[in-house]
């Protein structure tokens, strides 16, 4: 095990010199990533003077946050006494939430050393670490199970191409990390299989926190007054966490005859000054967000961050990026629990949740623009609108209460308790 330590170790130095470079290459998260650890400890040092105890909770990047959220609120109000450290590893979940009421404490998560887990390890002095769905980083888990700390992780999702179910290099030094968890709370029945076929036995079917956090939305929904004044149709697409590949397919449905009788909503899963230049090429006609003055354009495309799962409650068919990609398509969730039909790209088969409602038919798959202008023109038709809907909405409510499980579990341990 001293070798693969060795050679995770290196692993590391090498990722943080590659972001570093790309930090000076003017690679805008990349100089985030440095600069938001930089003046981690201080802050930190500060937040936590006063001696309290505390929850620590891990999310990777957003999307992990929004998925944990539910757990998190459920912490808040039943352990209003601890305080609460919420770590990111990505920009793109700490510029956004880096100022949520939730949580007592948000920062960046240090880079995994073993100088930088003991340091913060000692400083934040947690009862109980949760990790959403991800993110294993030894060093971390090492001093907690070192320092007797409770850990479990939460909506997680295992494949068998994962390091840890394969007999070869570094992988006893991961397969221990997973062991020494106190409980792993995970989405389906294959991520069981495959842990037990590895001596893990601590594990729950919970299901996916996300149904949740969606299920709220659609129960105590927000408002947008500007995007009510510049829909003046019925007839709305709304397209969320676009890349360029689905922003080409739309534009060649859009300008092909699909702009009849509808507006489009655009928001793109990057907002930087290229892509929305490169929208803008795309969709000559578009009104960006932030210059909409109380117009009503054909195309609006929304250029910041964090409005996205309540504007799905303003479309009529919903359009969710990323099928086009290596990476696979985003959260169809947030619009399937408004009882909009979803409409995604062919990569979606590593996602439980889109593998299901595709099967239900509550998801439409395309390949091309072709299709999309067929699934939206089925769409026209009342009766099959209708039972589309009413699949994606009862999919979500069949789906919810994984809270109420980790929650239990949480209570019935006493994991909590008062210093």
């Amino acid at each position: 095990m001293g070798v693969s330590i060795f050679l995770y170790n290196m692993g590391i130095r090498l990722f943080r010199a590659g972001v570093g470079l790309a930090a000076r290459s003017g690679k805008v998260k990349a100089k985030a990533w440095i600069e938001g650890r930089e003046r981690l400890w201080p802050e930190l040092e500060a937040a936590v003077a006063e001696r309290k105890p505390a929850i620590w909770v891990h999310a990777a990047s957003l999307g992990e946050f929004e998925q944990g959220r539910p757990v998190l609120e459920s912490l808040r109000a039943r352990y209003p006494s601890h305080r609460i450290v919420l770590t990111f590893f990505s920009p793109s979940g700490y510029e956004v939430r880096k100022n949520w009421p939730g949580a007592d404490v948000i920062c960046y998560l240090p880079l995994d050393t073993p100088e930088n887990a003991a340091r913060f390890l000692d400083l934040v002095r947690p009862q109980l670490a949760i990790f959403i769905k991800y993110e294993f980083w030894y060093h971390f888990l090492a001093g907690l199970y070192a320092r007797k700390v409770p850990v479990l992780l939460i909506s997680g999702i295992f494949r068998h191409k994962q390091l840890f179910f394969r007999p070869w290099g570094g992988v006893p030094m991961f397969k221990d990390l997973l062991r020494k968890m106190d409980h792993l709370f995970v989405q389906n029945e294959t991520s069981i299989t495959l842990l037990h076929n590895i001596g893990i036995k601590a594990v729950t079917l919970a299901g996916d926190t996300r149904f949740d956090r969606v299920w709220a939305l659609r129960q105590q929904p927000v408002a947008l007054p500007a995007i009510e004044s510049a829909l003046r149709l019925e007839k709305v697409l709304v397209a969320g966490s676009t890349w360029e590949a689905d922003e080409a397919l739309l534009a060649e449905w859009w300008y092909g005859g699909g702009k009849e009788g509808r507006q489009l909503v655009l928001a793109p899963h990057e907002i930087d000054a290229a892509h929305l230049e490169n929208i803008q090429a795309l969709f000559p006609d578009a009104v960006r967000f932030s210059r909409l003055n109380g117009r009503q354009p054909d195309v609006l495309v929304i250029d910041n961050v964090g409005m996205l799962s309540a504007l799905y409650r303003y479309s009529r068919v919903a359009y969710v990026g990323g099928g086009f990609g290596k990476a696979g398509i985003h959260n169809l969730l947030e619009p399937a629990t408004y009882g909009r039909p979803v409409i995604i790209g062919p990569v979606y088969q590593q996602f439980f949740e889109a593998e299901m409602l595709v099967h239900l038919r509550g998801a439409i798959v395309i390949q091309n623009a072709k299709e999309l202008a067929r699934a939206i023109e089925a769409l026209n038709d009342p009766f099959y609108y209708g039972q589309t809907s009413e699949i994606a909405a009862r999919f979500v409510e069949d789906h919810k209460g994984a809270t109420e499980k980790i929650m239990g579990y949480i209570q019935e341990k006493r994991f909590l308790t008062s210093e």
